[in-house]
């Protein structure tokens, strides 16, 4: 198995509390995601972020056809940091980890993702030309939406 990784780091004028009021709550993840995932929160986004939590989704990354995905709150230490592990989903292995870090004038977001992809050789063929990308994409188009909510 091929574990690829992204990381991501994002300054806000912020507070810690206000960063993790926003992120910490699973019906915000709709608001920073493109519309091209067709992204549906299915259940789980009633509470705010407990370990334990169970949250489901719809995806439809490629050609519009949906995917159920199902992740895991696995560590909530707030103010500054959780995990989301997938449990059921398009990816083989899938761990997020979400830091909220104060820093001088705000805070400063990192998000470090290990993740992993069915289908073997396939699957390292697919990473390289379009399944990259796309999570590059969604991690822009998410700095680009939070910097807009929070400027």
């Amino acid at each position: 198995m091929k574990l690829y990784s992204l990381e991501k780091k994002l300054f806000l004028p912020i507070t810690v509390q206000k960063a993790w009021d926003f992120f910490s709550d699973p019906s915000n993840l709709k608001v920073i995601t493109p519309d091209f995932m067709g992204f549906e929160v299915k259940s789980g986004d009633s509470a705010m972020m407990f370990s334990g939590q169970i949250i489901s989704y719809t995806v439809r990354p490629v050609m519009n056809i949906p995917i159920n995905w199902v992740t895991e709150i696995t560590h909530v230490a707030e103010p500054s940091y959780f995990v989301d592990e997938q449990r059921f989903g398009p990816y083989k292995f899938w761990h997020h980890k979400h830091f909220i870090n104060e820093v001088a004038g705000g805070v400063e977001l990192i998000d470090i993702v290990h993740y992993a992809l069915p289908f073997g050789f396939l699957g390292r063929i697919a990473h390289s030309l379009f399944v990259r990308r796309k999570l590059e994409q969604i991690f822009a188009y998410r700095t680009e939406k939070v910097k807009e909510i929070f400027k």
